[in-house]
């Protein structure tokens, strides 16, 4: 028996060995004409067995593209599309920068870290306070989604002042408003309030039915 472990290496996987023994093939076929031939039927079962390339732009182009890469770009047949240059599928892919300054605090997210630090610049008065107040109930619906647990009004406002490296302080007599003990947070990715307060009504109905009618 033959195992994938002990053959040459696929290029492209999606197309399988036989495609490969296909091609293979065609190098061994001397009139030039006859192999052009049997290359475009080897692209037509290209076809059938990767149907998804129909999806993307210049789709014909890709499977000839890929017959020359499995066949190690050394297949001469006459071609609608040249053969690609080598060199370009070999390149290193290109590096994403990444930023170099650490999240003090993940469950906040660097955001909270810009807004922040905008703050630090803005001159003291109603306005800061007022935004002041805005950020501190974000940071807290942030916090409780994380944690489920209740979280004192110093705890957030402790967690501004770390943040801005003792740049900000806290106006005297700054509170954030109860949150409703029906208020729910969602982690994201489980469910459509993401991220949102979702309240619920005690003693209402929900409007996800299973298998009935809206009435």
């Amino acid at each position: 028996m033959e195992y994938n472990t002990t053959l040459t290496k696929l290029e492209m996987p999606e197309y399988g060995r036989s495609i490969l023994k296909m091609v293979e093939h065609l190098k061994t076929i001397e009139d030039r004409q006859k192999r052009s031939e049997q290359a475009v039927a080897v692209v037509k079962a290209m076809e059938i067995l990767n149907p998804q390339v129909h999806s993307q732009e210049n789709w014909e182009q890709k499977l000839w593209d890929h017959l020359y890469i499995i066949s190690g770009f050394d297949l001469d047949i006459d071609s609608p599309y040249p053969c690609p240059v080598k060199e370009e599928f070999s390149k290193a892919p290109v590096t994403i920068p990444m930023k170099d300054t650490k999240i003090k605090a993940t469950h906040y997210g660097r955001n909270i870290e810009k807004i922040i630090n905008l703050l630090c610049d803005e001159p003291d008065g109603e306005v800061k306070t007022a935004m002041l107040k805005e950020l501190a109930v974000y940071m807290r619906q942030q916090y409780l989604i994380w944690n489920k647990d209740s979280v004192a009004d110093e705890t957030i406002f402790q967690d501004i002042v770390k943040l801005s490296d003792y740049r900000l302080t806290i106006p005297e007599g700054l509170s954030l408003e109860r949150i409703s003990n029906n208020a729910s947070f969602a982690r994201p990715g489980m469910g459509v309030n993401v991220g949102q307060t979702a309240f619920r009504k005690q003693g209402g109905r929900k409007n996800n039915h299973k298998g009935g009618r809206k009435r």
